[in-house]
């Protein structure tokens, strides 16, 4: 069974992204030495954390096997294994795209987000 992990981007990220093809991180994952990501039980808290002021965010979507060894899981929020990737994103090996809505200022999520 695939495993999927996914980055929340900012409007901005992302249309950098699709210009370039490529996403070589937010300045908080440059900070960090790698690319943030979330397993479907953490997009929420993620998106609640640090996402939920900003105008039309996006979802994307990674078969964490193709990610290879540079995908890591480490220790991080509440003691949580998160997925981290260290290296850039190719935006073609992306699964799916997904824009935020917001109804009566409460996002709406994919089903497969818990």
């Amino acid at each position: 069974m695939m495993q999927i992990v996914y980055k929340l981007l900012r409007k901005s990220e992302w249309e950098q992204s699709q210009r370039s093809g490529s996403f070589s991180g937010s300045a908080d994952d440059r900070r960090d030495g790698f690319i943030h990501l979330s397993a479907p039980d953490q997009v929420r808290g993620t998106f609640n954390k640090y996402f939920a002021d900003e105008p039309g965010p996006v979802l994307l979507a990674f078969d964490a096997e193709s990610l290879g060894p540079a995908l890591k899981w480490e220790i991080s929020r509440g003691g949580q294994l998160f997925p981290h990737f260290y290296g850039v994103l190719d935006m073609a090996q992306s699964l799916s795209v997904f824009q935020i809505p917001r109804e009566a200022g409460t996002a709406i999520f994919p089903p497969e987000i818990l």
